[in-house]
């Protein structure tokens, strides 16, 4: 198991019940978008005609159900297309402009705002690279204003989404009554590469595509007003494991003229190992104990990530419904599978004014993000 070097920053409240919290973001909106498509395991397995026992056991092992996918066109003979990479390309632009508008209007209907609304836009995705990137994409697809401010952050990978939920809370933060809005955007299968290895099976197993936007703003009197009960951000804690640089990435596939993603066997392991940490980290100061949380909102990595994350912070099947929730009807979504999370917990009406929340996301690095948030 590694261990490596801990790196950690945060903005942490002093006390459980602040005084005066009127000067922290509200998220005050999440939308989510899939493909018009979705397969069940088997499904893939029968279209791919995976015959090899080891594979088709990690497909119908993974605790996926079912998920959004784009595959390669299908052939006379009922076999798929290989895609070259400009091929991946083009799927990832064109899905993710489509996915990424309707989870970001999605996003702004239940936060009672407009696309006119929105004053700074960002975008997060580790499936394609695009230049100019999604938000010069989406500023026309959707018709912002072109003054509208904007970030992409591209290749972070799974935990970006956190990393992104930081700047676009800061950027809130420093403007109160202007909406900020962030969308992970990620078309997994223009990262695919189905050559029937074992490495790129785990890979192929294990995601979905799928696009996310959360809405933020800090309370003055001109900004949207939700039509209920909103968290504020109040903190977040981050922890890299150096060491483990290697364990998860996306990187050039000389062998399939490609880009590939890798994924360590013993990653579950080191992200569970540090996960009791950096949760203590996002606590320090506040008064509250792991114990004062009510709601867990954990990216969706993988039976095994979740499990590991289960067992060393404590938690119960119950605390991760959302999470497994996700992975069982999505697969991992990348960066946006904590707020397919968020969205469910919201539709199932059982937050109280008051309750504390804990936003994870772990991904390259090896990275865990948390978030801390008050409802």
């Amino acid at each position: 198991m590694t261990t490596g070097r801990l790196a950690y920053r945060g903005l942490h409240t002093r006390s459980p019940e602040p005084v005066d919290d009127s000067a922290f973001a509200r998220i005050v909106g999440v939308g989510t978008a899939v493909p018009d498509t979705s397969y069940s395991q088997q499904n893939i397995l029968d279209i791919f005609r995976i015959s090899d026992p080891k594979i088709r056991s990690i497909f119908l092992n993974s605790a996926i159900d079912r998920r959004f996918l784009t595959l390669p066109p299908q052939l006379e003979d009922g076999a798929r297309a290989a895609e070259a990479q400009g091929d991946l390309l083009n799927k990832h632009k064109a899905h993710g402009i489509d996915m990424g508008a309707r989870a970001i209007r999605a996003c702004l209907k239940r936060a009672n705002a407009a696309v006119s609304d929105i004053g700074y836009l960002c975008c997060v995705t580790s499936t394609g690279f695009l230049t100019p990137g999604f938000s010069a994409l989406l500023i026309r697809e959707l018709g912002l204003d072109p003054y509208c401010a904007r970030l992409d952050i591209v290749g972070m990978g799974c935990n970006a989404g956190l990393n992104g939920l930081n700047a676009v809370a800061g950027w809130a933060r420093a403007r109160p009554g202007q909406l900020a809005v962030m969308v992970c955007i990620e078309t997994c299968s223009a990262a695919y590469v189905f050559d029937g290895t074992l490495r790129t099976s785990v890979v192929n197993s294990l995601f979905g595509d799928g696009a996310a936007a959360a809405a933020l703003v800090t309370d003055d009197d001109t900004g949207p007003v939700p039509a209920h009960d909103v968290p504020k951000v109040l903190g977040f804690a981050s922890v890299i494991i150096p060491d483990s640089i290697d364990a998860m990435r996306y990187d050039w596939d000389p062998a399939a003229h490609k880009f590939s993603f890798f994924l360590d066997p013993d990653v579950p392991y080191v992200v569970g190992a540090h996960s009791e940490d950096v949760v203590d980290r996002l606590l320090a100061g506040t008064g509250l104990r792991r114990s004062d949380i009510a709601h867990w909102l954990v990216h969706s990595g993988g039976k095994k990530v979740i499990d590991s994350v289960l067992v060393n912070l404590g938690l119960t099947r119950h605390d991760l419904r959302h999470t497994t929730g996700v992975l069982r009807d999505f697969g991992n979504l990348s960066s946006g599978s904590f707020l397919f999370s968020y969205e469910r917990l919201l539709d199932e009406t059982v937050v109280c004014r008051g309750d504390y929340g804990v936003l994870m996301t772990m991904g390259p690095g090896s990275t865990i993000e948390t978030a801390l948030v008050r409802w």
